[in-house]
């Protein structure tokens, strides 16, 4: 059969399911990828952390894990798994619709398809890119593609300026004057991440404080919590001191170390960990 929108959602409404259940299935829908190279997914297929479908659907991971039992186990036959590694997103897929090959009752009729056929719904990596064009990600073409490339890989936690930074150094020290957009999108998907790799900016942009003591600071609290699964100790600091809480220690960090916002994330981040308030 030919998988669309409508299909998944005539399912969805035609299934007996828990109220919770129907708007998760209708929020994996939401994210599934129309079109081969969509985000960088398979035709058919979402990707979303459990943090974020839990704040989403507006309940507990624990009710959350719940819901995926039921939408596994229904006539959906949800699936889930982690290609990418463990801070990675999960892949989903509504498999029931993968087993159906000649069943029409649930088609989407030809004026209901264009969710997967219109070219604009993929990510498309095509034409050159200069390598030696200027060093910010936001002033060339490709800021958006890395953007939504990035979700489903394993990269999807770090920084698209990084992403870039760290392609064209790739390139440079090849001897590339120009390469296939492709390219990058290849880079991305072979991405090996370093604990230091969203916070090199902050190096960079500074290089004449590296050695001062508030600078070695701010290093030694950043390493003590990587980067790769920031958000799961922001939520775990945000239970602990409340928001407003959380918020002013951010501010705080930032003007004590004249540092960008995400630094004075990581840097409260392990400063909660070497006190004892949150687990590394």
């Amino acid at each position: 059969m030919e998988l669309t929108t409508g299909a998944i959602l005539r399912r969805i409404i035609e299934t007996p399911l828990s109220t919770g259940a129907h708007r998760l299935a209708t929020i994996i829908l939401d994210g599934i990828a129309w079109k081969d190279g969509f985000n960088g997914l398979e035709r058919g297929t979402a990707a979303f952390t459990l943090a974020h479908l839990a704040a989403r659907t507006g309940v507990s991971r624990q009710h959350l894990t719940a819901l995926l039992v039921e939408l596994a186990s229904s006539r959906l036959a949800l699936v889930r798994w982690k290609p990418n590694g463990k801070f990675a997103p999960w892949l989903f897929r509504f498999s029931a619709f993968d087993e159906e090959s000649e069943t029409h009752d649930v088609v989407s009729a030809e004026d209901n398809t264009s969710l997967s056929r219109v070219s604009k719904n993929k990510t498309i990596f095509s034409g050159k890119i200069e390598i030696g064009t200027g060093s910010s990600v936001y002033q060339t073409p490709w800021a958006d593609m890395i953007k939504a490339a990035k979700a489903s890989l394993a990269c999807w936690n770090v920084d698209t300026q990084v992403i870039w930074e760290r392609f064209l150094a790739f390139n440079r020290s090849r001897g590339n004057a120009a390469v296939p957009a492709g390219f990058l999108l290849g880079f991305m998907r072979r991405w090996r991440s370093s604990p230091d790799a969203a916070v090199q900016p902050v190096a960079d942009s500074a290089p004449e404080r590296s050695s001062t003591p508030e600078n070695s600071e701010l290093h030694r609290l950043i390493a003590a919590a990587p980067s790769k699964n920031w958000q799961f100790h922001a939520s775990d600091l945000t239970r602990a001191v409340g928001q407003a809480g959380y918020d002013k220690r951010i501010i705080d960090l930032m003007q004590k170390f004249g540092c960008p916002r995400f630094a004075a994330i990581l840097a409260a981040h392990g400063q909660a960990v070497l006190t004892g308030e949150i687990a590394r």
